[in-house]
C-alpha cells in the first residue's frame, strides 16, 4: 500500500475492500483511500464503448460484450470485480462513461453543478463511494480549508435578494435549491487530487453522520478525452 495520501489527516488508507467499508470515519478523517494500481489497459475500453449522450450509463452487458486484448481484459476484470463487491455489499453502483456534466451558469456569484466543491446530502445513512479508471479525477479539500458560501457575506446578499418569502423560510430556500452545499476554498487551500485506480469512500451529510460530509469537486476533464468512472 502506497503512502501517496496518509499525510492527510483527512485521508484514512485501507488494504482490502472490507476495510474500506467497514473502518468509521473519526475526527477530520471523513474520505477513506482503498489505494490501488491497476494493471490492464482501460483506454481500450473507454475506446470501444459509445457515448450516447454526454453521460451514458455502461452496464454489465456492454462491458462483457467488448472485443479486448489481453490487457483490456484484465482492466475489464477489474472493474467487474469492483461492480460486483459493491453490489453484494448493497451498494447500486453505476459505471459511467462521461463526456461532461452540464454546467449550473445561472448566477455569477454561485453554481450548483458538480464542477464545484460541494458535499453530498442523504436524507438516509450512506457514504459516496467513487473511482476514475480513465481520465481525470476528482478532487476533496480539508473542511478547514473552505468555507460554506451561504456564509461568504457577499454571497448571502445576492441570496437574501433572490428570496421572494418570509424570513423563517430562508434557510429552507437554500436547502431546496442546494446553495447551502456548496464551498468556496481558502487562498491558502490545497486540493488533493483522488488519482485513477483507487476505490474511495467518502462521508456524505445525513442525520446520523458523526463527521463532516466530505467536500468535493469533479475534475475538468482533459480536451479529447472522456472519462470512465465509477460512482455510488
Amino acid at each position: 500500500m502506497s503512502n501517496t495520501f496518509s499525510d492527510s489527516s483527512q485521508i484514512g488508507m485501507v488494504a482490502t475492500f472490507p476495510e474500506l467499508v467497514h473502518t468509521d470515519f473519526a475526527g477530520e478523517m471523513n474520505a477513506l483511500c482503498w489505494y490501488r494500481n491497476p494493471e490492464g489497459d482501460f483506454n481500450e475500453i473507454v475506446t470501444q464503448l459509445s457515448l450516447k449522450e454526454n453521460i451514458t450509463e455502461v452496464d454489465r452487458e456492454d462491458i462483457l460484450a467488448l472485443n479486448l486484448s489481453e490487457k483490456g481484459n484484465k482492466a475489464r476484470e477489474f472493474i467487474l470485480n469492483d461492480l460486483q463487491v459493491l453490489a453484494d455489499f448493497g451498494a447500486s453502483p453505476s459505471l459511467n462513461l462521461l463526456k461532461c456534466y452540464d454546467r449550473d451558469d445561472e448566477f455569477d456569484f454561485i453554481s450548483t453543478d458538480v464542477y464545484s466543491f460541494h458535499v453530498d446530502r442523504s436524507p438516509v445513512a450512506t457514504d459516496t463511494f467513487l473511482c476514475t479508471y480513465h481520465g481525470a479525477a476528482s478532487d476533496i479539500i480539508p473542511n478547514s480549508q473552505a468555507e460554506q458560501k451561504i456564509l461568504i457575506p457577499e454571497i448571502r446578499t445576492k441570496l437574501q435578494e433572490l428570496y421572494d418569502g418570509p424570513s423563517e423560510g430562508f434557510d429552507d430556500f437554500l436547502k431546496e435549491n442546494y446553495f447551502d452545499l456548496h464551498y468556496q476554498l481558502n487562498e491558502d487551500a490545497e486540493p488533493v487530487n483522488l488519482g485513477v485506480g483507487n476505490l474511495w469512500r467518502l462521508a456524505v451529510d445525513h442525520p446520523k453522520q458523526q463527521v463532516l460530509p466530505c467536500i468535493h469537486r469533479a475534475p475538468v476533464e482533459n480536451e479529447g478525452e472522456y472519462r470512465l468512472l465509477l460512482i455510488c
